[in-house]
């Protein structure tokens, strides 16, 4: 039976960095990242030092004790940059940095749908004035 030595990948949010630390094997290395995105693959380098020769390991990321606190983190800092650039959403896993990314989304989603509104309302107002001059046509033959 194969038994599984656990890597783990802790992340410290501190000021504006990440400290990072990976152990598992017997191992321990700690290193420090601009942000929580750089800190995910700066843990991947470290897991590749502790474990060199172990293909196929799992690590577990952890921030606060918790991989859905960090997964939660992770994905918010994730979506953040890809949509709009946010320092603050991205360099902290706090709940106001969520609500606040949270809130940027809603606005976005909100303009997303207001711009699809006002272009429907301006297809039905043209097809508003098509329509008379047809009815006319039709009546005046």
């Amino acid at each position: 039976m194969n038994t599984v030595d656990p890597i783990t990948a802790t992340y410290v949010h501190d000021d504006a960095d990440w400290t990072i630390t990976v152990s598992g094997l017997g191992k321990e290395l700690t290193d420090r990242a601009p942000g929580i995105i750089a800190a995910r693959d700066r843990a991947d380098q470290l897991v590749e030092k502790v474990a060199p020769e172990h293909g196929g390991r799992t690590v577990v990321h952890l921030l606060n004790g918790s991989a859905l606190d960090f997964t939660a983190a992770y994905i918010e800092a994730r979506l953040t940059t890809s949509g709009a650039q946010s320092g603050a959403a991205q360099a902290s896993g706090t709940p106001s940095a969520r609500k606040a990314a949270t809130a940027s989304t809603d606005a976005a989603s909100t303009n997303s749908e207001a711009t699809a509104d006002s272009a429907d309302a301006e297809t039905a107002a043209t097809s508003e004035q098509k329509e008379p001059a047809v009815a006319t046509a039709a009546t005046g033959s």
